[in-house]
């Protein structure tokens, strides 16, 4: 089964802890508000940029 892609509006973890909610999908990778951070990591603005590699969809929009 192949890797489903995220859409605008989507659930996602990433980073063993961050969630977030995709604001924008781009070729490679989607722009993502985080929502929960239980790392030690700091996110200027509180949004980060992941590659479609490096995340799993947990709640569809």
């Amino acid at each position: 089964m192949a890797k489903r892609i995220a859409e605008l509006g989507d659930h996602i973890l990433f980073k063993n802890g961050i969630k977030g909610i995709v604001e924008k999908v781009n070729e490679n990778s989607v722009i993502v508000k985080i929502t929960e951070n239980k790392t030690e990591l700091e996110f200027e603005g509180n949004r980060t940029v992941v590659a479609h590699k490096n995340y799993k969809v947990i709640h569809c929009a």
